[in-house]
């Protein structure tokens, strides 16, 4: 039978942990609290004298003054996982808390979860070739010894491991282990967290190397549970459920983040605002249900970059030297088609290819499918296309011997407008403004990925809102352009009315405007 000793690392809310202790022991399972050395002893003593007496709490031996990124973090665990092992003779999995995580399931789905498979959750990457470290320094929290704080004594950090950089101090890593590296949030099987303390225990001298890098609780454990368990009992996938923001600090979740957690494929979250008074007490209350089925979805992730990264716009402070250097040519003229439903720009353009000489090719800038000709490799894939934007589209031009040419582009692309805006050639830009319905909006939230067959519907309800604004900002920054050959297409408008406008657009005559305006599956969804 599962029974979870979780390892609580904590430094405030001595109320909140209370509480998340009593909820936790109350369902069966066992807490190892460290509370770290550098807060208050009157919160320490208010956390013991509360939960005395219950035979499902211990405190570390030690209280460690810990500090973010130093080897006091892993001592304080090792110290709380040395008094849940001795204590907590009957329990089957270790799994590593802070103060600012909640359950996001219930203790019999989270048990059960356990009780699939006979492994350990640890993230478990390559040090030096998965990528894991997006920013900072990466071999050199290794290499070199540190013994000052980053955040707190930046200068000596710094000079400390520049005076080892310039007098060759570099050392190895221990010649037996390769280096891991993930989250500090893992869940361990009791056999595991003995071999781990028995190996730190005999081996001095990789603790000793371990203690003088930097950051290691990201590294110490993932580190000698790879060498020490076989790969196949590693799942390298944590099983608390957090994430980042584009500036490195971890996401912080508040009332109105109830169902999203819910639908995550994880068992705890972290973190949670201490302010989410709701969230918090409607996460306590979830633990201890019985009989609970959850419905997972798993978007979380993309849900989050997407409404988060609404209305930021990237700038560019001088054009490459390819943009500056190419020009598409005095005498003609580039006609952009602008459509956030692809599929009716798509339809428009092959008409235009069936009904006029003008030359007109689909999403070459957002579809590397797209259909071109061979020149001389620079089409062949959509990273080089916008690299090379320029030269691509005067090959096109010169491809064909044509003075027009018709392109789609997606009308969040306004980078890219106002690139072909800014060439000699002439440009035209033609809008078509579709109806969206919530049905087509989902859909779309689909095939993007910001949602899946099982999305709750309060997920749904809030993305809603939010993609349909997208559309109509993107609309609006359209028109903000001031081009003076911007020409709109309406669903709504009658096929003489858009007639009107293609025959201006394309200059062609009226006749064949109102063949293509008057295709009658150009709006079918």
């Amino acid at each position: 039978m599962t029974q979870i000793a979780f390892i609580l690392l904590c430094h405030k809310d001595p109320e909140g942990i209370i509480a998340q202790t009593l909820r936790l022991t109350a369902a069966g399972d066992c807490v190892a609290i460290h509370f770290d050395g550098r807060a208050r002893k009157s919160d320490h003593d208010r956390i013991r004298v509360a939960l005395a007496g219950n035979p499902q709490v211990t405190f570390a031996r030690k209280r460690i003054r810990c500090g973010w990124g130093e080897w006091s973090l892993v001592a304080a665990t090792l110290s709380a996982l040395k008094a849940a092992v001795a204590d907590f003779p009957g329990a089957t999995h270790f799994y590593m808390l802070s103060g600012d995580c909640m359950p996001i399931k219930t203790a019999e789905f989270i048990h059960a979860r356990l009780e699939e498979e006979d492994a350990d959750h640890i993230e478990c990457f390559d040090f030096f070739g998965s990528g894991w470290i997006k920013t900072g320094i990466r071999e050199e929290r290794l290499i070199y010894r540190h013994w000052f704080n980053e955040r707190r004594r930046k200068w000596l950090f710094y000079t400390s491991m520049a005076v080892q950089q310039r007098f060759g101090l570099a050392r190895k890593v221990p010649g037996e282990l390769k280096m891991r590296i993930g989250s500090q949030w893992w869940c361990l099987r009791r056999r595991t967290v003995e071999a781990v303390m028995e190996f730190s225990a005999r081996r001095k001298d990789v603790t000793r190397f371990f203690s003088t890098t930097w950051i290691p609780d990201e590294t110490f454990f993932q580190t000698l549970v790879a060498h020490l368990v076989p790969d196949r009992e590693i799942r390298s996938r944590t099983l608390t459920f957090l994430m980042f923001t584009d500036y490195g600090m971890p996401v912080t979740f508040y009332d109105d983040h109830h169902d999203l957690l819910l639908a995550q494929e994880y068992l705890f979250a972290r973190k949670i605002s201490p302010d989410a008074k709701g969230l918090k007490d409607r996460l306590g209350a979830l633990y201890s249900e019985t009989g609970r089925s959850f419905t997972l979805s798993d978007e979380g992730r993309r849900q989050f970059d997407y409404l988060t990264a609404r209305g930021r716009e990237g700038r560019r402070f001088a054009q490459r030297f390819w943009e500056a250097e190419t020009s598409l040519g005095r005498s003609r003229t580039l006609m952009l088609v602008t459509c956030k439903k692809w599929h009716v720009a798509k339809r428009l353009v092959e008409r235009v290819r069936g009904l006029t000489q003008v030359p007109a090719v689909d999403y070459l800038f957002n579809e590397q499918e797209t259909a071109l000709p061979d020149l001389g490799g620079i089409q062949t894939t959509i990273d080089k296309r916008m690299r090379h934007r320029r030269a691509l589209v005067r090959m096109l031009f010169e491809h064909w011997q044509t003075d027009r040419l018709v392109l789609c582009v997606d009308p969040g692309s306004i980078e890219l407008i106002q690139d072909f805006r800014q060439d000699r050639s002439r440009l035209r830009l033609l809008e078509i403004d579709c109806q969206f319905t919530d049905d087509y909006l989902v859909g779309h939230a689909r095939r993007v990925g910001l949602a899946g067959p099982h999305t709750p519907v309060t997920a749904m309800d809030q993305l809603l809102p939010t993609i349909r604004y997208d559309v109509k900002f993107e609309s609006d920054r359209l028109r903000d352009l001031d081009l003076a050959g911007h020409y709109r297409m309406r669903q709504t408008a009658s096929v003489e009315q858009n007639a009107a406008i293609l025959a201006e657009f394309l200059d062609v005559p009226i006749e064949t405007a109102c063949a293509i305006a008057a295709t009658d599956y150009l709006f079918v969804d």
